[in-house]
């Protein structure tokens, strides 16, 4: 099974990130921009929370916020679970199966944000896997 090191190099673009203090309106813009569900909130170079469509219906439209003078701090989920390059696609499925996450920041020994797994890389690389596996025995089979 790949490695989150591995997945990544195979990823292209930039990281999506925003900053605490930008306006919720500026990191939904961020991410239409980018076509992604979340956006890694980041205060220079450390992550302290993460910013997705969740966070926006549930904190923002629900309590009647405005997104335009609301800033990403208020809402964003800053308790962040994050995992390291060297984690497997398998324990990464399982923690955001068993936490209901969609998104998980992936983060070097030295505390550096080196990217993001979404639950689709993560579906993604599982079914590569499996198709894999029964090419692998069907050749077998018939060979």
């Amino acid at each position: 099974m790949k490695t989150l090191r591995q997945i990544l190099a195979g990823k292209s673009g930039p990281l999506v990130i925003v900053s605490p203090d930008d306006a919720v309106f500026h990191a939904l813009q961020v991410m239409a921009d980018h076509n992604v569900g979340a956006v890694l909130v980041l205060d220079g170079k450390h992550l302290v929370g993460i910013f997705s469509e969740r966070d926006y219906a549930r904190k923002v439209i629900l309590y009647g916020k405005a997104s335009r003078d609301t800033p990403v701090r208020e809402i964003m989920t800053d308790k962040v679970l994050y995992v390291t390059p060297d984690r497997t696609v398998d324990e990464c499925m399982a923690i955001m199966t068993d936490k209901h996450f969609r998104h998980l920041p992936v983060i070097d020994t030295d505390g550096q944000v080196v990217g993001v797994v979404s639950i689709g890389d993560v579906v993604k690389e599982t079914i590569c896997a499996q198709q894999f596996i029964i090419e692998q025995m069907e050749k077998y089979i018939t060979g």
